[in-house]
């Protein structure tokens, strides 16, 4: 008993408390009813009659210490507990947060400038499901069976079925909503009425990502259908958004080209905003940047939706806002618009 009174000594003269937790903790430990000083008492009783008295003294002088201890620590922790709750919840020298803004993605800056040039030319907006069948995204749009857009490579197929006119597919573009608009026109109870509407949305393509390309992006086409709608309309249309948009030096070029659902075709080029000119990474040192593919709404597309391409002619354009953003605020690399990067975001704080 004599070693475990010394032992006990040593653990009480050791101990530190420096919160309610602790106290209690240290309590329970050596003055409660179970507690170790209290065993030790129990203990005296099995003990030889002629060493009592000595052991006796010694567990006294134990308790008193115990006791003391407990004392001093219970004190501590009021005191700490007082100093706390004096303090202010929050420190008055520190400097204030400032009240920070936020501010619009440039994609829907671009975005929402765009459809305000369109409108106040007359053209609405149209929307429609990014989720939609072969047909409407390709065999509506005269592409081919054998078309390389069909192929894997290219398109998000979320279901393919036997028919494959019936295949799902995340859209390619938003061309898809201009065959719904046919649709609608067609079937509508007025008859035939013009259409001239454009169509913002997010396309998805099978593509690898670099600075200029992405597998999701965001495009805006534009259709018009009336009677007697020729190339000049379409011509005089994009000069204006491209003047409206960018400068009134903005250079506009027309190239040749091919697309299944216009006829004729071409592709909009216009002068680098980026460099001027003079060529760069983005232009491919060209001094021209593609923005945007157009045409004559193909006769086939037409009497696929139902429209007499005998009586009615209109044109199409589409265009991608992610290019038209890169060139608007010289952004060299469209993966920023994807990165939620908030140093890059904050450059388009007040527009």
């Amino acid at each position: 008993m004599i070693e475990s009174i010394a032992q006990l000594y040593a653990e009480i003269e050791q101990a530190t408390v420096t919160n309610k937790e602790q106290l209690e903790q240290y309590r329970l430990r050596y003055l409660s009813k179970k507690g170790a000083v209290t065993e030790l008492f129990e203990g005296l009783k099995t003990a030889a009659a002629e060493d009592r008295r000595a052991l006796g003294q010694q567990l006294n002088g134990l308790k008193n210490l115990a006791q003391d201890r407990f004392q001093a620590f219970q004190e501590q922790v009021e005191a700490a507990e007082q100093t706390t709750a004096a303090q202010p919840a929050f420190d008055l020298t520190l400097p204030t947060v400032p009240n920070l803004m936020g501010t619009q993605h440039p994609l829907s800056i671009v975005r929402q400038r765009i459809i305000q040039i369109f409108e106040r030319i007359g053209f609405n907006v149209a929307d429609g499901p990014e989720i939609e069948t072969d047909w409407y995204n390709f065999g509506a749009l005269n592409f081919a069976d054998n078309h390389p857009a069909r192929e894997m490579q290219d398109t998000f197929f979320v279901e393919k079925t036997d028919t494959p006119s019936q295949d799902i597919l995340l859209r390619t573009h938003t061309s898809n909503v201009q065959i719904r608009l046919m649709e609608q026109v067609r079937n509508s109870p007025g008859g035939f009425r013009p259409i001239r509407s454009i169509m913002p949305g997010r396309v998805y393509r099978n593509e690898a990502i670099s600075a200029r390309a992405h597998c999701q992006f965001h495009q805006v086409e534009g259709i018009y259908i009336d009677h007697n709608v020729g190339f000049k309309d379409l011509k005089d249309t994009l000069y204006h958004f491209v003047k409206e948009l960018f400068t009134k030096d903005t250079k506009i070029r027309f190239r040749p080209s091919y697309f299944p659902f216009t006829e004729p075709s071409a592709e909009i080029d216009i002068s680098c905003q980026i460099c001027g000119g003079s060529g760069c990474n983005v232009c491919k040192y060209t001094g021209w940047v593609e923005i945007a593919g157009s045409g004559m709404v193909d006769p086939n597309v037409l009497t696929n939706c139902g429209i007499d391409p005998d009586e009615f002619t209109g044109f199409a354009f589409g265009m991608g806002i992610e290019r038209i953003t890169m060139l608007k605020y010289q952004v060299r690399d469209l993966r920023l618009y994807f990165e939620n990067d908030v140093r890059f975001l904050r450059q388009f704080e007040g527009l």
